[in-house]
Order: structure tokens, then sequence, then C-alpha cells
């Protein structure tokens, strides 16, 4: 069947080119849709629920809202996980769906249940939306906005109602998140003792200032045959507005307003956040998101566009800096692919012409090349796959081409041995196609089958490595089909001039060492099978002390560090810490740029306290650098330093993109995270602690943090139900004036034109300043008269949590920990041992592992089921190619064999093993197996013919097929060559993989050339014996 499809290609010549003229068309086309960014998306499907109530602490938020929300969650189709961060005024649930759930539909049913939740929260306690559709990759640009001519609440206005929604109107932008800065709002200050002088009460300031700040409609009337609309204005438009609203008229009917009792002013929302940059203290920042699914490149690139457009419009002195842009990390990437990949295709060209010693063939199998790339872009379009370090950067030229040199050295040898003329040209191509093309087609198609294991995988594991699969496998069946019918085609029109092919001198001497060498090997089989033997074990012995890692750490350029202070830090105090901190880093000549932002911002995404701060360090280029010569040198130099000066602060160093993706998978920002779930908060704290003690004495741990819960300071505020029913006061209006004594009451709205912002009632800084202070403030009773706070409540000064974090409905506390000087895997058995010989728990609690090795667990346990699986196939593949277990039997052994080349190369480059380099193993095995069906394709053409001994036909055979052998295995091993010794960004993830693939085929081509006829000639004798 398949000498038939070369014979109707030859027939049909001119179809043939007119498809791959269509191919190309067509691939070009592809490959300008084909979204681009640096990594896959990994993140899991999540729908995020933000609820924010100033005026509620972390143990009211977890019971009132945090609790409601995750009972309604639970039970929702193809629910995965639901955890939770609940901190002083923000509740965040995060819902996970399984991998197949549109995003979009998960969010509709999110929608449904949260209906029900709304119903279990109590009025006032805040009201929970839903977060961006957004994911681990969508942060690609930051900026700043600067000016010293402004002040920081109109940088955050210009850039809350002037800039941010003309960004929101950028294609692929889902959201622009504010940091920094002052959040306007109109404030009515109340004295308290204005309001004791006049015998107000403070709910009657709410309800006027709410009623004086509102229009109504009256309908319509009919007036001269036309209808006229009703409307009542009554909303304020000024700070003198707010202060003419009346509050009563006393006895001689003089009224009060609120000017009377209140300062009325411009004032700024309580923070939860803020923003520095460089050392000068506080900035605005702007974040934007992109949609999940967009090209990061093409929507980066808009922004910094619309940015620019937006500039000109602004007051002169405002600037929006950028500092962060992932459009330059996905250039930086994509030229590390695109390099390896030319210079790949460069080294196989070089090869096909050096050992075919002919410029056209050459051309001929090159052709491939380009063609099934094309090929592939047009498959990775239509199943939405990105151009990115994976999806491309595991591409072997050499494994492309595999077919077509197998395929044309075939054809050019019969023409040298035969001769052609243009008259039967078609005829010896076809005759030649058909001698080689059933071992092509099985050894592309196991290369295919090797693959497939890949395809299984799921979670993180399997959005990494996908793509990659993916898009080789659209590649090798491109190549598989360019074999069979334009390869011939192009061979019957540009050979046509052949009349005895002769190949390269440097061949043909090579054979005759080769031929000397395999002589010598044959007799004496003991001694080259044990040698085998012993590779193989001793390969066995190093595999056992690589090590493993998830995958290695994608280069991103810049640092991304967290900074962990007390709970019971302020905020001014946080802002002089993180000043500090930019500081001693801008000493640093790498460094270009620090940003920070604290806390939480507006669309509270990431719930952080104000104790937490996330640090942008951005790196100039590596030939400025003068402090270290490598990204780990620089951690440590700048690590050391900040411990030094800046003591009381912990901190842990990341990337931005890889900071992003481990909070949102696991909820965790490291590598490792051991969570300790349980009921009570402080049995959970100090478990956690013991736990971290025995997880920072590991060897390998670093940046080792126990999750921060306890350390709030809280005033206590309780009411004394007996003491407000003697006055007969009620609940409520006690905690009225606990509301408005810092946070205040929203009860309207102020307009600017289109702009809005809130209009609160509240007592004055020094009101609340201290517990004696908040003690004196005035409630009023029925009777007109006014109790001090303290006479209706008790007031104490208490420590209480200040996060609580849950998961699965339970409350859990993390420990996290990085990595560093060795491999994940056994960083992790060695602390499983120490915590279970030295850390006991209490009935009901318990350990679960995240972060990476959770991700390296679960696509290892995966990898060990399909693997052997797959295995299995290829040998039953060999078994119907050649119809007998002798020989399939002995086409195996290439892949143990060449298993022991790519465990050595590992070693010898001090790399452990990953899923990187799992993946190199999976390409290796398929050519290893490649060249042994070609090999012993030609020993059993030749055993059919009789005659001759087993000697005779090993040296004809080997003979024959020594040019094929080592040109699959010179081109797969050259096309990785530039990937194994790449520099650039991305190149750590590709490393792994490429030593793989070339260490292996060194040993592999050893044992196909050498081993394996040595091998088959003792099988024989055996069999020869036996009969």
């Amino acid at each position: 069947m398949l000498a038939r499809i070369v014979e109707w290609s030859l027939k049909n010549r001119s179809l043939v080119l007119l498809a791959t003229a269509l191919l190309v068309v067509a691939g070009v086309a592809a490959l300008y849709r084909l979204p681009i960014d640096a990594v896959p998306d990994i993140t899991n499907v999540q729908v995020q629920i933000l609820t924010k109530a100033p005026a509620l602490g972390p143990l009211e938020m977890e019971q009132y809202v945090t609790y409601p929300i995750e009972a309604a969650m639970n039970g929702l189709p193809n629910l995965k996980e639901i955890r939770s961060v609940t901190r002083y005024g923000l509740s965040a649930v995060t819902v996970v769906f399984a991998d197949h759930v549109n995003v979009y539909f998960a969010r509709q049913l999110v929608s449904e249940r949260l209906a029900q939740a709304r119903e279990q929260i109590p009025e006032g306690f805040g009201n929970p939306e839903l977060g961006p559709v957004s994911t681990g990759l969508g942060e690609v640009f930051m900026f700043t906005v600067e000016g010293d001519s402004f002040s920081p609440m109109e940088r955050r206005t210009m850039l809350d109602w002037l800039i941010a929604p003309r960004l929101r109107a950028v294609p692929g932008v889902t959201e622009v998140n504010v940091w920094g800065g002052l959040p306007k709002q109109y404030e009515v200050v109340v004295d308290p003792r204005r309001l004791v002088a006049y015998g107000l009460s403070l709910r009657e300031v709410f309800q006027a200032v709410g009623q004086g700040t509102r229009n109504a409609g009256g309908g319509y009337i009919e007036h001269n045959q036309e209808q006229v609309v009703i409307r009542g204005e009554g909303m304020v438009g000024s700070l003198e507005d707010i202060a003419k609203i009346v509050l009563k008229t006393d006895e001689n009917g003089v009224p009060v307003t609120v000017g009377s009792v209140a300062q009325v002013r411009e004032g700024s929302m309580l923070r939860i956040g803020a923003a520095t940059a460089n050392g000068r203290g506080e900035t605005v920042i702007g974040i934007v998101q992109m949609l999940a699914g967009e090209n990061a490149l093409d929507v980066a690139t808009r922004v910094r566009k619309a940015l620019e457009e937006i500039q000109p419009s602004l007051p002169e002195g405002l600037k929006l800096v950028p500092y962060y842009d992932r459009a330059l990390l996905v250039r930086r990437v994509i030229a590390t692919v695109e390099k390896n990949l030319v210079e790949g295709a460069i080294l196989v060209v070089a090869v096909l012409f050096a050992f075919l010693g002919h410029l056209r063939a050459g051309l001929i199998v090159a052709s491939a090349i380009p063609l099934s790339m094309l090929f592939a872009f047009l498959g990775m379009a239509q199943t939405r796959l990105s151009a990115n370090l994976m999806s491309l950067g595991a591409i072997d030229f050499g494994l492309i081409v595999d077919g077509a040199v197998v395929l044309v050295e075939n054809v050019l040898r019969r023409l040298g041995q035969q001769g052609g003329s243009e008259k039967d040209l078609r005829r010896e191509v076809a005759e030649a196609a058909g001698e080689v093309v059933r071992p092509i087609a099985f050894g592309i198609g196991i290369i295919i089958l090797v693959y497939l294991p890949i395809l299984t995988l799921t979670g993180v594991e399997g959005k990494m490595f996908k793509p990659m699969a993916f898009t080789v496998l659209f590649a090798l069946v491109a190549s598989l089909l360019l074999t069979l019918t334009l390869i011939p085609v192009l061979a019957s029109l540009w050979l046509k001039k052949i009349a005895h092919a002769q190949e390269p001198r440097f061949v043909s001497r090579l054979r005759v060492l080769y031929l000397k060498a395999l002589s010598g090997c044959l007799r004496r089989p003991g001694l080259v099978v044990s040698g085998a033997v012993l590779a193989v074990v001793a390969g066995g012995v190093v595999a056992v002390r690589l090590g493993a890692e998830f995958i290695p750490r994608l280069d991103e350029g810049d640092i991304a560090m967290n900074a962990v202070r007390l709970p019971s830090v302020a905020l001014s105090e946080a802002v002089a810490g993180t000043t500090r901190i930019e500081k001693v880093l801008r000493r640093f000549p790498e460094v270009a740029t620090v940003v920070t932002r604290l806390g939480s911002p507006e669309l509270a995404t990431d719930v952080m306290g104000i104790e937490l701060a996330d640090v942008f360090v951005i790196l100039k280029g590596p030939r400025q650098w003068q402090t270290a010569k490598t990204k780990g040198e620089l951690v440590e130099r700048l690590r050391e330093t900040l411990e030094r000066e800046v003591p009381g602060t912990g901190f842990s160093f990341t990337q931005p993109i890889e900071m992003r993706f481990n909070e949102l998978l696991a909820g965790v920002r490291s590598d490792v995270a051991v969570k300790l779930f349980g009921d009570d908060l402080e049995v959970l704290r100090e478990k956690g602690e013991a736990i971290r003690r025995v997880v920072a004495a590991v060897p390998g741990a670093a940046d080792v943090k126990l999750e921060q819960t306890a350390g709030l300071p809280v005033m206590r505020v309780r009411v004394d139900r007996d003491r407000c029913a003697r006055y007969g006061v009620s609940v409520g209006e006690v905690l009225d004036t606990v509301e408005a004594s810092r946070a205040g009451k929203v009860v309207g709205t102020v307009f600017e034109g289109q702009k809005r912002f809130s209009l609160v009632v509240r007592f004055s800084d020094d009101a609340a300043r201290s517990l004696e202070a908040l003690a004196n403030l005035p409630v009023a009773t029925p009777s007109g008269a006014l109790v001090p706070l303290g006479q209706l409540a008790h007031l104490t000064l208490e420590t209480g949590p200040a996060q609580i974090s849950r998961e699965a409905v339970r409350r859990r506390i993390v420990v996290e920990a990085n990595v560093q000087g060795r491999d994940v895997a056994s960083f992790v058995a060695e602390a499983q041992e120490r915590l279970a010989r030295e850390v006991s728990l209490p009935p009901g609690y318990f350990i679960r592992w995240g972060g990476q090795f959770e991700n390296l667990q679960a696509a290892s346990k995966r990898l060990a089921l399909v693997v052997p699986l797959v295995l299995a196939l290829i040998f039953a593949m060999l078994y119907f190619t050649f119809g007998s277990a002798k020989h399939a039997a002995l086409i195996y052994l290439n892949i143990p064999m060449a298993a022991t080349g790519g465990v050595f190369a590992l070693a010898l480059r001090d790399m452990p093993f990953s899923i990187s380099a799992g993946v190199g193993f999976i390409a290796l095995f398929g050519v290893a197996v490649l060249n042994g069906v070609v090999l012993m394709s030609q020993v059993r053409s030749l055993e059919k013919q009789g005659s001759r001994s087993v000697f005779e036909v090993l040296q004809e055979a080997c003979g024959a097929r020594m040019r094929p052998v080592l040109m699959t295995a010179l081109v797969a091993s050259l096309g990785f060559l530039p990937m194994a010794l790449a520099t650039g960004s991305g190149a750590e993830v590709q490393r792994p993989l490429a030593t793989v693939v070339i260490g292996g085929l060194v040993t592999c081509t050893a044992l196909t050339l050498f081993v394996l006829p040595t091998v088959y000639s003792v099988f024989w004798r055996v069999f020869q014996r036996a009969r």
C-alpha cells in the first residue's frame, strides 16, 4: 500500500506539487495567526470570588463571608478544589475546576451558586463579586504614574478615571489593576463634641446626608400635546453643597447643617495597600491583565502603543513610565528558539550535503524541514496552540528529515549501482523507495508512538508538555506524508542528470574502517556483549543517583522578591521599609528599576496584608553586570546585603511569572509547600513553626517561611447588651459608632462628570487614635442624651489572627520553601523522613505536600503507567514489521543502550532528571528504534536471498546501511546541538532534553553499528545449533 502511494505520486507529479504550494500558502497564513507567548499557560480553570468589607476582621470575614461562599460552591459539577484566604476586610475564594471545563461556563456555574451565598451573608458585610478572567500569564504590562508636581491623590485619580478606562478598551485586555496612591473620597468628618452640643446622633447624620445626595424621578406630564419628564435633582456637586445639607432645626427654628457639626473635605479611602518605586517613596502603579487565551506579544505591544497615545493628553509633568513589559521576555524566548532552530537546520543541511555528496539530493531532503514546519503551524492554528518555548523548542529537524534521508540515500545508492536514464528514472525511484518505504513508515510511526505518553499527561505537566508533543506529532506526520509523496517526486525531477551517483570519498573510507572494526567485533562477541551489558548496568546505577525535579527554572530575566514583616506593621512603616529595601537594591549596578507593591489593590485578586510586599527587580542586560556573573550569584549577593542592612524582614526570591503561577496553582509562591490542616489556629501555628524548623534544617532549603496567621493587634469592642437595654440604645447604633470611628460609613456618591467618588461619614482621626479616645465617642439615646461608647461596650486591646487560609473547606497553614543546590525530589524525601521522625500531630491534623513536587509526582506516576504500555506497543509493532520475535528483540536492545547514553550525558552536565529530560528520552527511543529498523530490514532482505554466511550478510547489510544510520543519528543529534549549548532566555528548559538526545544517540549509534550485528551473529549461531 505504501509503495502504491509512492507510485501514485510519481504518476501525478503536478498534482503533488500543487498540493505542496497550497500547503505553503496555508502554513504561512497559519503562522501569522498563531498566538505568541514565552511559555504555555499552565493555570488551571479557576474562578475567584472577591469580597471587600473594610470594617471586618479576619474571624468575622471567615464566619460571615468566606464560609457561606465555600458552602455554596461545594458540589459544583467537575469541581476539583476550593481554597480561600481571609484577611482584614478581604475575602478571596478560589474555585478550581477540571481542565476540560470552559472558563466561561465555570463562571456561570459560580454566579448561580453565588446568589445563594449572598442570601447567607449579613447586610453590610460586603458584596461578593467574580474576579477578572485572567491567568498566571495575565499580568503582561506594568507601569508607574510619575510627576513630582502632582499629589498621590491626583495621580491616583488620573489613573482611575482617565488612563485605566482607555487601557481597558485595548483588545485583549480584561482589567487594569491599580495599586498605590490615595483613592479619593468625599468625607463628612464629624466632631463628637459638636454632636453633643447640638444633641444629634450619628444615625441622624447618616440619614440626613444620605437623603440629601440623591435624585428622584416624578414620571411625566402632558403639556401642549408634549410629554414632559419630571426630574428631581438633589445630588451634591461640591463640598459647599454637602456642608449645606440640613440635619435639623433647633428650638429657635435655626437650621443645623452638616457644616455646623462636621468638616467637609476631600479625603482618601482607608488603604489596604500601597506602592513605592526606586527608593523615592510612594508611587502609583497600573497592572494590565490580559484576557485568557490572548496573544501576549500583541496585547503588550498594543498596551505600550496605547500609553504612548495617552501621554500627550495628560497634564504637563505627568508621565507614564513602563517597568515591566511581557513582550520583551517573549521576544527574548522566541529569539532563543529561532536561533536554535536556524542553527540546527544549518547543521542538519550541512550533514546532508556532506554525506550525500550531491547538492540537489541534499536540497530535496532539506525541503522536508520548512514544509513540515508549515504543516505543524497549520495544525497548531487549528488546535489553538500558541507558539512558545515548549511548543517550538523541542522540534528536532533531524527527526523530521529521517525518513527523507533514508529514501534519498537509497535512491542515490541504486542510481550509483545501476546507472539511470530519464526514460526509466521514475521506475528507479519507485523501486528504490519501495525497498525502504515500509521501514521508514514504521520507524516514523514508532517515533509518533513514543510521543503518545506525553498526550496522557494532565494538570500542570500536561499543559506544559502537550503543546510540544502536538507540534512534534504534526511535524512528524507531515514528514511521513512528504516522504511518501513530494520527496520521490522531487527526486524524479531533480536527479535526472545523474548517470552514476558516487558517494563522497570520506564516506567510502569511513565504511572501510567501519567494516574492519565490525569484523573485529564479530570475532569477539563475548567481549562486545559484556561491554554493552556493563555499560547498561553502570547507566542504571548512575540513573538512581541523578535526583529529580519537575522542570528546570526558566530564567525570565527579572527578579520578583517577597518581603515579609510582622503583621502588626503600620502602613507608614511598611512604606518606609520598602523604600529602604529599594535604596539597597538600587546600589547594585545590575539593577535598572525597583518597584514594590504592598498589601492588596482595589481589585484584590492577590490577597496580601500590609506586612507582605512584592518587590519587582528589573535587571539590566547580563553584559552590564559587575557584581555577579550569573543570576544565582546575584540573588545570593542581594540576599546577603538585604539581610544585613534590613533586619526584621524575611526575604524570598522568585520571578514574576513563576510567582504568579505558583500562587494560582497551589495557593503558594514557592517550589515546595508543606500544608498542615486542622481546626484550631493556635495549634496550627505551633505545629507549623515546628515544621518550619525541621524543613529549614534540610540541606538545600532556602527562603523557608511559615505563613503568618497571628499577630494582628485588634481593638475589640464587645457590646454589653444589658447596659444598652438600660439606656434604651440599640446594638445597631453602637456598631454605627464603631464603623464611623475610622473607616466611616458610605452614605452616598458624589459625581464629577463621569468620575464618581464615595461620600463617607466618619469621625476625625483623633477620635479613634487610642482605646481611651474610642471609648469616649458619643452614642445617642432615645431621650436625646449622649452616652460614651465605653459605657455601652467593653473595649480591649488584643492580638488576633492576621490571615486565615482554608482549603477543602478546612483551615490550613503553609510552610513554604525554595530548593537550591539540589533536586526537589530528594529534598522532599529527606524532609518527609525528618518530619515523620521529629514532629507529632494531634488527632484530626494532617499534612499534604504541594508546589512543584506535587506536579513532579503526578507526572511521574502517569508516565510510569503509560511508558511501559507504549514500549510494549513498540515491541508489538516491531514484531508485526518483521514477523519475528528474534528481530524485534534485537532492535529493542537499542532502547536501554540509548537510555544509558542519555543518563551519562545528564550526569556529566550535572543535571537532575526532569520532565524535560523525560521528553528527551522519549524522542531518543524513537530514533534508536528507527535506526535498528533500517539496519535489520536490510539484514532480512539479504537473508532471504540465501547461500551466504551470516558474516557475509552482516558485512554487506551493515556496509550498505552505515551511511543512513550515521546520517540519521548525526542529523538528529546535531539538530539538538544548538539547544544543548544555548544560553539565551528559555534555554534552561531545553538543555536537558537536548542533552539526553545527543548523549543517547552516541551510545545508540554504537550499538546499532557494532553491538546489534554482534548480538545477531550470536543469536544466529544459537538457532543454527538448535536446528
